[in-house]
């Protein structure tokens, strides 16, 4: 197999020029550059991408953690990741974890042996004080508020988010709300926040008000089944997705109810699944935090940046 010392002695230039030549070196005189280039035709040589990669001290990746590939909270905002990412010509390593602390660290431990150029953090399983030494071999950024110096954040204000969601039930006549969540609070932010929102809108929290561990469709109808069963039933249900909300929606008319009159529904992320069944939403413009992730991984410099969120009402409050 041929290598840049057959090159460079068939083109008659040094190694250094094929070096050059390989890495888009723009000091090449021209003539040298297409006989290294016509040798290169004719061996059929590839270079090898790894060591070449480590040559440049860039491989123009990024490594996209999130927990599931298939969740359409992470889908979005991986979206808005691929679309900017390929704009600027850069490719995307999808490292899901399953919230595996140890999956994870294996994502960061390719960060530090330059196999990518930095990390978008969608949800992670570590505390930022494990995550945050990382950042000194390339960009880390959050998709998530986080006030640190060598972490960038492209972030929702979600206790904001959560308390118009909740304060617009209230408005509609609601004081009795269930509301469903992911996580459980000792491992979620973002559950911390919603427990926070509902307390701060509507007083102490009953446990028979929030249900934890829901994530798809089948949750959603349990969820519907769990809260429309109690003695007392909520009136409005502040579902974690709209796939979620989908799922009670279904359950509530098939058990003959109306939405929304004998049950309020509201969900998140604007999925084409709640235009469908006309589910009001809050719009976390997910797909808005991946694209301004990518640019704060771009800029190299420790920023926080926030998206703002949005009410979309439809027909089911």
């Amino acid at each position: 197999m041929s290598n840049i010392k057959d090159i460079a002695k068939l083109a008659g230039v040094s190694v250094t020029t094929v070096s050059r030549v390989l890495n888009g070196h723009p000091y090449v005189v021209e003539e040298k550059r297409k006989r290294v280039q016509k040798v290169i035709a004719e061996l059929d040589y590839s270079p090898n991408r790894n060591a070449v990669d480590l040559s440049r001290g860039r491989t123009n990746t990024i490594g996209f953690v999130l927990p599931y590939n298939d969740h359409p909270w992470f889908d979005k905002v991986m979206n808005g990741v691929l679309e900017a990412a390929f704009a600027k010509c850069y490719s995307v390593v999808i490292c899901p974890t399953g919230y595996d602390q140890a999956e994870e660290e294996r994502y960061l431990r390719m960060l530090k042996t330059k196999r990518i150029d930095g990390l978008v953090i969608a949800s992670r399983a570590n505390d930022w004080e494990t995550i945050a030494p990382y950042a000194k071999y390339g960009s880390i950024v959050a998709c998530e508020y986080i006030n640190h110096p060598l972490i960038s954040c492209a972030y929702v204000d979600q206790l904001q988010a959560y308390t118009d969601g909740f304060q617009l039930l209230k408005r509609a006549g609601h004081t009795r709300v269930g509301f469903t969540v992911g996580r459980e609070e000792r491992w979620s932010n973002s559950t911390k926040l919603k427990i926070m929102a509902y307390e701060a809108v509507f007083g102490e929290l009953d446990d028979a008000l929030i249900l934890q561990d829901c994530f798809d469709l089948a949750d959603g109808k349990r969820a519907g089944a769990r809260f429309l069963d109690l003695a007392e039933p909520p009136t409005a249900i502040y579902a974690n997705g709209d796939v979620i909300a989908a799922g009670m929606h279904y359950y509530a008319t098939h058990q003959g109810l109306n939405v929304p009159r004998d049950i309020a529904i509201l969900g998140e992320e604007n999925l084409p699944i709640g235009d469908v069944l006309e589910i009001s939403t809050v719009d976390k413009n997910l797909r808005e935090i991946g694209k301004v992730a990518v640019e704060l991984f771009l800029n190299e410099k420790v920023e926080q940046k926030q998206v703002q969120h949005e009410i979309v009402i439809r027909n089911s409050i």
